[in-house]
């Protein structure tokens, strides 16, 4: 397994504490190798006369990692977030569009699943392994789940939202929910909508208020809280918040991490990762049939119905992955000619003596 592998004598890494020094650092030739994580470094940060002329490579190799779930999350331990229909009707106000054309330079895809990327993610409608799976289930999981396949709201990506506004203000008529004097206050008890999303990065200021802007046209009062990461780190091991933006990572081999992520129990444990506060009995039997599948066909099939009921119950509004590893490097390297599905591979890498030989003498960089 190691053929071909481990082809450096010598690996040095570097460490920089500032993001903007490390890309300039690397510009300058001090390093070799890098791997942007910024959208908007990739698409603004690289135009340097070494990218022109050849001797820098920028490149995405696209890869089958999972990405799981990043969203915001509702805490359906408020009674306001308790009913499915105004989850729901929330995620309308939620442009991802928009976000991804105008902050992230259209880097990312919408995550339509809490496997995504990968063969585990529900896609159209249940075949039959599936549906001889979800049968038993029919009348206390969604209807939707049967007939149709999962897309979250979205939008042209101008920003004019209006068709959503009007789908997201059906939905919370239906659920008892009306606009007085420019407000949303429920019908019979009179209480307003009104909570916090609650963040301790400032990075995500930027992202959530034009989500909470377009909940206000809903007669919504959100605000966004930011926090340090001690406090944080207790309000949500305490469930102390309304909506949190969280990410639950996943494996191509599920098992008994989905009790603490989806199962009733962990919805009550300070600080598991259950933050929505799932309680559902379909999806504990669910959990279940994963931990326990006998083989990996019935891992996949059992894995997608669980993520369509977790779906259809709305309780996250789902944000965005990436599909790809952004790199760049110096021109020095050849590499296989297939690429690992889930990995950038560079341990399988080497220093092509040709190419090195025709880079220009750089900093510390040397071929």
């Amino acid at each position: 397994m190691n053929v071909g592998r481990n082809n450096f004598d010598v690996l040095r890494y570097d460490y920089y504490r500032d993001g903007t020094v490390s890309l300039e650092a690397f510009k300058a030739g001090a390093y070799d190798f890098r791997q942007e994580n910024s959208a908007k470094s990739w698409a603004t940060g690289y135009d340097f006369p070494a990218i022109k002329q050849g001797f820098v490579k920028k490149e995405q190799i696209e890869n089958e990692v999972p990405t799981g779930m990043q969203a915001f999350a509702y805490n359906t331990r408020r009674s306001f977030f308790a009913d499915p229909r105004v989850r729901h009707a929330l995620a309308y106000a939620f442009d991802f569009e928009w976000t991804n054309k105008h902050l992230f330079y259209g880097s990312y895809t919408r995550t339509k699943s809490y496997f995504s990327n990968s063969e585990l993610a529900a896609r159209g409608l249940p075949g039959p392994e599936e549906l001889a799976i979800l049968e038993p289930y029919r009348g206390r999981v969604p209807e939707a789940v049967f007939t149709t396949a999962y897309e979250p709201p979205s939008t042209d990506g101008s920003g004019h939202i209006r068709a959503n506004i009007v789908a997201a203000l059906r939905l919370l008529g239906e659920a008892g929910w009306t606009v007085k004097d420019q407000k949303l206050v429920h019908a019979q008890s009179g209480q307003p909508m009104r909570f916090e999303i609650l963040v301790n990065e400032q990075t995500w200021e930027r992202i959530s208020l034009p989500f909470v802007k377009n909940l206000a046209r809903l007669g919504v009062e959100a605000r966004l809280r930011l926090v340090d990461t001690p406090q944080y780190q207790y309000r949500t091991d305490n469930f102390d918040f309304d909506m949190v933006i969280n990410v639950w990572g996943e494996s191509l081999s599920p098992g008994n991490e989905q009790r603490n992520y989806w199962g009733s129990r962990a919805a009550s444990e300070p600080g598991s990762d259950n933050v929505a506060g799932i309680r559902d009995p379909v999806v504990d039997e669910l959990i279940e049939l994963v931990i326990a599948a006998p083989d990996r066909p019935a891992l996949v099939a059992r894995t997608r119905c669980l993520d369509r009921v977790l779906l259809w119950g709305h309780y996250v509004i789902p944000q965005w992955h990436i599909q790809a590893f952004r790199v760049a490097y110096w021109n020095k390297f050849g590499r296989p000619a297939v690429a690992p599905k889930y990995a950038v591979g560079f341990d399988t890498w080497w220093v092509d003596p040709a190419l090195a030989a025709a880079l220009p003498a750089r900093g510390q960089a040397r071929p």
